[in-house]
């Protein structure tokens, strides 16, 4: 049997991904309210790096439902992501409305963004001690040009709305993604490479999370 995992996040593209590879998690949705954790901690310390906000709200979801499923009885991984897309200097997560998608397209038209995404792991087996870790990783992604009634289609398709960056590269927005220079898991919301890497840390092998046949 593999040991259980769970996927904090309401992502379906993360499921996907993680069921594309083997790995079927059960899904707990925080409650997390995002704005406040990050208003908190620039509070707290300053300015954030766009990787730093990416890590400590996948972190914050994961430190959410850690706790219940442990009262439930539940033992295995919990793991929580965020991503958000860096611009300029500029920190964007899912776009408000449409206007701020329509808006964001404007300015990501012909550019190019760094997509952040952290990964937050904690062990809740008996044996497992509480372990928790958790790293970022980033991808340079490059966007065609678009012309306005491309964009206004594509925002039209509701899409970017529920995107972080307002865009997918494994959906409708893909054709407007001309390439990008790292882990194409990355920037459809987990990468792959990096959850093996902190499972490791955990001395859990990542074929002992995969479902079997």
């Amino acid at each position: 049997m593999p040991i259980p995992f769970c996927l904090a996040s309401a992502s379906p593209a993360r499921l996907k991904t993680l069921r594309s590879a083997g790995v079927d998690p059960r899904v707990q949705v925080s409650s997390v309210d995002e704005d406040a954790v990050v208003a908190q901690a620039r509070e707290r310390f300053g300015d954030l790096l766009a990787e730093d906000v990416a890590l400590l709200l996948a972190r914050a979801k994961c430190e959410d439902i850690a706790p219940l499923l442990e009262n439930e009885g539940w033992e295995g991984v919990v793991l929580g992501c965020d991503s958000v897309l860096e611009l300029d200097g500029h920190i964007l997560g899912k776009p408000n409305d449409a206007d701020d998608a329509r808006e964001r397209w404007q300015q990501m038209s012909g550019r190019t963004g760094v997509l952040h995404t952290g990964h937050w792991l904690i062990d809740t087996r008996a044996d497992g001690g509480g372990a928790t870790l958790g790293a970022v990783a980033s991808t340079t992604v490059h966007f065609a040009t678009l012309t306005q009634d491309e964009i206004d289609a594509y925002v039209g398709t509701g899409e970017p709305l529920n995107a972080a960056g307002a865009f997918t590269i494994d959906g409708i927005g893909g054709p407007y993604v001309t390439s990008i220079e790292g882990d194409h898991h990355n920037v459809v919301g987990v990468s792959l490479p990096l959850l093996r890497e902190l499972l490791q840390e955990l001395d859990i092998a990542w074929h002992t999370v995969r479902a079997t046949s």
